[in-house]
Formats: structure tokens, sequence, C-alpha cells
């Protein structure tokens, strides 16, 4: 269906010193067009409502001179043909500092979890330019999670960045929540989570998740939400992404980005995209899809004042890797983690896939051999049940030679040891979450792969920690 669009024309002469004003000629859903004389105006800039403060429009175009199309960001207030609005010759700005910890804040650095406006923080554009190459500083050093099955197949870079790829229900933002859980007491430094298109219900959880676990006052979270304009949306990551450059330019401090959803700012870029009346690209995405994720990620990196790391979760529609906005968001990564419909399906949570899954920091120049010998050792295995899959579902597992049975003992081991309880679900699952090392889980693994349980039913190793929990009865 056609967008109904209203025209109307002139637009008054500013007065001398006045700011440039602008009015509303045309409307077409959420896309104003505006008249003015005087000033020039860049993309990005905010126009806010001369009569009502509370109309916010983002210049997003100049079709002709004297002539902008802009985005609205505000939720409520209607816009008619012929209202004026002021252009303030600079874009948005977010609060910042260490008064925004244990805030819950909205696109625009309002507080949105009933707690007083950040007034007196300073501010700070959410477009910016990413550091220039020699400024940025990588470090070849493991981030633990402390989560077996992601230390172990595919760590965490410090500094870098992980995507959780996966379809729904497969537990994304639980790992999410459980890696805030986890490096609350033992990461020297602040973390950010950024909601993009969350459900109101999910962002109130996770507050109220966050003040019980006692890491509210070292995090800081953003939140453009699901009911929200598709300006605001697509937005709310550069915003988030302001908040933690501060910390780490200003305040020399190392900061953890989480993000959920990278997919959902993808498909708010594209909603931006139709709005301003852009030709689709390939699947429906707006055709200036990598340049805009590429915006976003490469703000996502380490200087010498601190490490910028950051773990996002990547929705894949229909669970289909080759779509292009997980295509894209691929390349931007150090580590991906993909979650498996089928493991869950199992109950083998968290759902990691240990054959689809990798890092590059799983090399001999960064890993300890023996975490590398393991790794290795861990996934050929894997590999060798998968293959032999078929074979036992057609003929049975008395079939298969002694070694292949032994094979497949160890590797239904392995996949029982390498799930986790998490301090995330403990309320579902009445079970005690566990913050498992490196090096136990390695411990572990040699162990399993050594043959020493094979004598012990599979379900001792299920939903354990350290492997030493399996001599106190399994589960």
């Amino acid at each position: 269906m056609t967008a109904r669009v209203q025209t109307v024309d002139g637009v008054d002469p500013p007065e001398p010193g006045d700011p440039v004003r602008a009015r509303v000629s045309r409307i077409s859903g959420q896309m104003l067009e505006l008249r003015f004389e005087g000033g020039s105006p860049g993309t990005g800039d905010l126009a806010i409502g001369v009569d009502d403060p509370g109309l916010r429009v983002e210049l997003a175009s100049f079709p002709a001179a004297g002539v902008a199309r802009g985005l609205v960001l505000s939720a409520s207030q209607p816009v008619a043909l012929g209202a004026e609005l002021s252009l303030t010759g600079a874009g948005l700005q977010i609060p910042v500092g260490r008064t925004a910890l244990g805030r819950m804040l909205n696109l625009f650095g309002e507080p949105v979890d009933g707690g007083p406006p950040l007034s007196e923080a300073p501010r700070r554009p959410i477009r910016n330019a990413p550091p220039a190459l020699k400024e940025r500083r990588t470090r070849s050093e493991i981030f633990e999670t402390g989560i077996k099955a992601i230390d172990l197949l595919c760590p965490v870079e410090r500094g870098g960045k992980a995507g959780l790829f996966g379809g729904a229900g497969v537990g994304k933002t639980v790992l999410i929540a459980e890696m805030i859980y986890n490096m609350a007491g033992s990461y020297q430094g602040v973390s950010l989570f950024c909601g993009i298109g969350e459900r109101s219900r999910e962002a109130e959880e996770f507050h109220r998740e966050m003040a019980e676990a006692g890491v509210l006052d070292s995090t800081v979270m953003v939140f453009g939400q699901m009911n929200e304009r598709p300006a605001v949306r697509f937005r709310v990551g550069h915003a988030a992404m302001s908040i933690a450059e501060h910390f780490r330019d200003e305040l020399n401090t190392d900061v953890l980005v989480l993000i959920d959803n990278i997919y959902r700012f993808v498909q708010a870029g594209a909603e931006v995209s139709g709005l301003l009346g852009q030709i689709p690209s390939r699947v429906g995405y707006q055709p200036s899809l990598a340049t805009e994720i590429a915006e976003l990620e490469e703000r996502i990196c380490s200087t010498a004042s601190g490490a910028l790391t950051s773990i996002q979760a990547v929705y894949v529609p229909a669970d289909d890797f080759t779509d292009p906005a997980a295509a894209h968001v691929f390349g931007h990564l150090s580590a991906t983690i993909v979650l498996s419909r089928k493991r869950a399906a199992q109950g083998l949570y968290p759902a990691v896939d240990p054959l689809e899954s990798g890092s590059k920091m799983l090399t001999p120049s960064v890993a300890a051999p023996r975490h590398v010998r393991v790794a290795r050792a861990v996934r050929r295995t894997l590999a060798d049940y998968e293959s032999l899959k078929d074979v036992i579902a057609m003929l049975g597992l008395e079939q298969l030679s002694v070694e292949d049975q032994r094979t497949v003992a160890i590797a239904r081991r392995l996949e029982r040891f390498l799930t986790q309880p998490f301090r995330a679900t403990e309320r579902f699952t009445a079970a005690s979450g566990r913050r498992v090392t490196l090096e136990e889980t390695l411990e572990g693994c040699e162990q399993i792969l050594a043959g020493a349980f094979n004598d012990r039913p599979e379900r001792h190793l299920y939903m354990i920690g350290p492997i030493e929990e399996v001599g106190e009865g399994g589960k």
C-alpha cells in the first residue's frame, strides 16, 4: 500500500541571528520533508519542534537546495503540515561518564528506570568516526568467560568481537546474561548492555536481575525497545558505542559491550531505507547493508587507552547462515559461536555447535599448546561421532568396531561434559550455576579423551561444573 503524501509550499525566512527554522512541507509515514532557508545542516543533524520540543527529527538526506528529509524519532508526538521546527546544527548527544553507571537509558539519554535525569553528566555525540588505524591496538589474549564450550572451542579475544549466531529460542540472550554474571567478579572494567529492539519485558527483567546479582553498579544499559520508531532502533547502537568510547578514551577503562541483537539493527536499517525510498537489494535488505554494519562494528576496537571487547547476539533468519545480514556480520568477528537448534532439542545447553563454531584465537601463536591440542582432539572426536551417526541409525551401535564404539562413548561423554548449569537459569532449573575456568575445562576433557569415564553412566557428566563433580555422583 502506498503511503498517503501531503504537501504544502512556503517557508518563512529566518530573522538575522535566529536559529535556522524549517517547516514541514510533506509527510509520508514517519518521513518528513522540511523546507528551510539559510544555514547548511548536515546528515544526522537534529531538528526540534518549536511549539513542541518533544518532536525530534533526524535529517537523513537533502534531495534539493533548501529541502531536507528527516526521520521522526519521537514516539507519540503528532506532526502537522506547516509545523515549525528549529535546526540545531548538531546531532543527537547522550550523557556519558561514571554517573551513567547503574542506569537504564534510551536513545536520548533519558532514564527509563524511574531515576533522576542525568542533567549534570557530560554529553557526547552519538555519531563518531572510529579511531585511525595507527591508534588501534590488538591484544593476542584470550578473554575467559567461564563457559566451558566457549572457552575451549571458540575462545573470545580480549579487545575483539565475538558473535552468538542462532535462530529464535536457542539461548542467545541467556548466554549473554550468563557472561555478565560470570565476569562480574573477575572483570576489572565496565559492562555496557545495548538492547536493540528488545521487548519491554526483557528490559525490565534484565535490569532487575542485574540488580539482584549485584553487578548493576558497574553496568550501563541502553535500550531502543521494540515498540519504538525504526530510526530510534537504528541509532541506539551508536549511542551505546559513544558511552563505551568515553570510558575507553577519557577514563582509560576496559569495556565489555554486549549487544542484543545485531539483526534487529539490520532490520531497523531496512525500515529506514524503505522510509527514504531506497530500492531494496538482495533478499529485500537495504542497499547500504554492508556500510551500515561496518559503521557500527568498526567503532568497536581497542586503543592504547583501553580494551573494548564485544559479544553480540545475531539472530539468523530461518537458521540460514547464508542470509546477507549474518554473512556481513561474520567478516567483522574474531570468534563465531554458533548455536544449534538440534543440540538445544537434545537438551545440550549451552547449545554451542562444536563443529561450526570457531575462533582466530585458537592458534599456536595465541593459545597455549595444551589448549590447542585438547581442542583439536575434542573437535576431531566429535566429528568422528557425527560421521558414525548414520551407521548407528541403520545398523545399531553393536555393529561398529571396538575402536569406533570407544570413540562414540568418549564423544557422548564430551557432549555432556560441555553442558553447564547457568546462574541466569537457576530459578527455572533449580540447579546452581557454575563458573568453570579454562584450566578445569582442559583437565576434564583430557580425562574423558583418555577414557577415564567410559565405565561411568553418561548422565553423571551432564550439567556439572568441573570434572571433580563426577566423583560426587554426578547429576
